[in-house]
């Protein structure tokens, strides 16, 4: 059977931009389907300047904000909803096939970005802002946690401690951001998660944290206290591990691998993120 001609109030869809099969560019890991590594070479040159002996302020602010984009960029197209558009360009005045249509992010989508102090608030800000340019301004809301790592009598690290907080309402259904920048014990995202986990703020449609670095140990930890958390990172470092561990594909040795000393800072990570970037050495 022939198809209909299509009415000239709608012109045809060009089937190219129907369903959009976006797929980040990822290493190859054995973490499971909720833990995403980028890999993406640019981005990588960029966090080694990050983390590099020297950088300070204003360089490392700026390229901080640089590599959230490009994270949040990736976050937004592959797990946010999509929607079928049609927008009617500038040719619409010559042409009633000057309407463009195709499969986008849905607008509507509502977004919640948690600032956690103190690495953590100007990524929360990039996250925030970006998500404003994007989806109705009205849906996506920043909110606040003060959290400190809790420590024992040698400096290791024991859990996060909740000092304060802002939370502007409830997350039922919502994409729930958490961008910190090191993911180090988890300990941190996992006392985010439980501030949200009453009845009160009601089930986030999904949970993602977005990080610079992960640690293998971070990952065991998140994965098994929260499995419903989906992981981004552009860099996982493990560089405490034995050389042939090393030469694994990451999880395939998930429990020889190591990427924290006995205080619990990322190696080779990039010393006190928070630190550099706040130029508050305490």
């Amino acid at each position: 059977m022939t198809p209909p001609a299509p009415s000239p109030d709608k012109p045809p869809a060009d089937v190219q931009f129907q369903s959009l099969p976006y797929r980040p560019c990822e290493i190859a890991h054995r973490y499971g389907d909720k833990v995403h590594i980028l890999g993406d070479p640019l981005s990588l040159a960029m966090l080694a300047r990050v983390c590099a002996k020297g950088t300070v302020q204003p360089e490392i602010n700026r390229l901080v904000g640089e590599l959230y984009r490009q994270l949040v960029h990736e976050v937004i197209a592959t797990e946010f909803p999509r929607e079928s558009m049609a927008v009617p360009t500038r040719m619409i005045d010559v042409t009633p096939r000057g309407v463009w249509r195709g499969d986008a992010i849905a607008t509507s989508t509502p977004a919640v970005v948690v600032a956690v102090a103190r690495a953590g608030l100007m990524p929360s800000q990039v996250t925030y802002d970006f998500l404003n340019q994007l989806l109705q301004p009205e849906g996506v809301r920043q909110d606040h946690l003060a959290l400190a790592r809790t420590v024992d009598d040698k400096g290791g690290v024991t859990g996060a401690g909740v000092y304060g907080s802002k939370i502007g309402g409830p997350v039922d259904g919502a994409m729930l951001l958490i961008p910190d920048p090191m993911g180090a014990t988890g300990s941190t995202i996992s006392k985010v998660i439980e501030q949200y986990g009453s009845d009160t703020y009601g089930h986030p449609g999904k949970i993602i944290s977005v990080h610079l670095i992960i640690t293998p140990e971070y990952l065991r930890y998140v994965t098994k206290k929260h499995p419903e958390v989906t992981v981004y990172a552009l860099r996982l470092d493990r560089g405490l591990s034995a050389a042939d561990v090393l030469q694994t594909t990451p999880g395939e040795r998930w429990d020889e691998e190591r990427g924290l000393t006995d205080k619990h800072y990322i190696v080779p990570g990039g010393g006190g993120l928070g630190e550099v970037m706040n130029n508050s050495f305490v």
